[in-house]
C-alpha cells in the first residue's frame, strides 16, 4: 500500500508540474506585461516580462506546490511577484487595480486554452484510440490539470489576503484611510496562508469555487 501512494503521489507532481510552471509564470508575467502598458516599465528592466522559469522561481511556492501535492485535493503554488513601483502609475487606485487584475485573468484564459486543447485532444485521438503506454493519457491528465490548477491559482490569488492580488483589488476599492489600514496585515498574510493551508481550511473556501470553475468550462466544450 505505501509504495502504490509513493508512485502515485510522484504521478501526480509530474502531472501538474509543467501546468502549474506555466501557469504562474504567466500570471506574474501578466502582472508585469499591465504595469508596463500603464507606465510602469520596472519589471520588464529587471527581465521579469520572460518565459524563462528561473527568474521567477520561488523557493517557498516550490514548497508549497509540494506539500499541496501531498495533502490535495488543490495543487497550488506560486513565484516571486513581479516587482511594481505604482509611483509611475498615473491613477494609483485604478492602476493597480488593472494590475491586480491582469494575473487571475491569465490563469483564467489560460483555463480555458486548455479546455479547449483538451475537446480538440480527444477529438483528433477518441479514449479507445490510447495505446497501453500511458503517454496519451499522461497528457491527458496533464491538459485536465492545467484547467483545474488555473482555476486554483486564479481564485488562490483572488482572495483578500495581504499579499495575493485579491488584498491589492480591494485596497483599490476602499477609501485611502481604511485601504492603509488593511494593508497593515501585509506582515502576517504568509503566516495566515500557511496556517490556512494546515488547517485545511483551503479545502473547505476554494474547493467547491474550484470545482464549479472546472466543471462550467469542461460544459462549455462539451466535456
Amino acid at each position: 500500500m505505501p509504495d502504490f501512494d509513493f508512485i502515485l503521489t510522484i504521478k501526480r507532481i509530474s502531472v501538474a508540474f509543467i501546468p502549474l510552471m506555466l501557469g504562474i509564470i504567466l500570471h506574474e508575467v501578466a502582472h508585469g506585461w499591465m504595469a508596463a502598458r500603464r507606465g510602469d516599465p520596472t519589471a520588464a528592466m529587471m527581465g521579469r516580462l520572460t518565459l524563462n522559469p528561473l527568474p521567477h522561481i520561488d523557493p517557498m511556492g516550490l514548497l508549497f506546490f509540494v506539500l499541496t501535492s501531498l495533502l490535495g485535493p488543490v495543487v497550488l503554488g506560486w513565484a516571486k511577484p513581479v516587482p511594481i513601483n505604482p509611483r509611475h502609475f498615473r491613477n494609483i487606485s485604478r492602476d493597480v487595480l488593472a494590475v491586480s487584475l491582469a494575473g487571475p485573468a491569465a490563469n483564467f484564459l489560460l483555463a480555458f486554452l486548455s479546455a479547449g486543447l483538451l475537446r480538440l485532444y480527444l477529438f483528433i485521438l477518441p479514449y479507445q484510440e490510447w495505446n497501453t503506454s500511458g503517454v496519451w493519457e499522461f497528457f491527458f491528465l496533464m491538459l485536465y490539470t492545467s484547467i483545474s490548477i488555473n482555476c486554483a491559482l486564479a481564485w488562490f490569488n483572488l482572495m483578500p489576503v495581504p499579499p495575493l492580488d485579491g488584498s491589492k483589488i480591494l485596497w483599490s476599492l476602499l477609501p485611502p484611510a481604511w485601504g492603509m489600514r488593511y494593508m497593515q496585515l501585509e506582515r502576517y498574510g504568509m503566516m495566515l496562508i500557511i496556517l490556512l493551508l494546515l488547517l485545511g481550511a483551503f479545502s473547505y473556501i476554494m474547493y467547491p469555487v474550484i470545482s464549479f470553475s472546472v466543471k462550467l468550462l469542461l460544459s462549455l466544450f462539451g466535456l
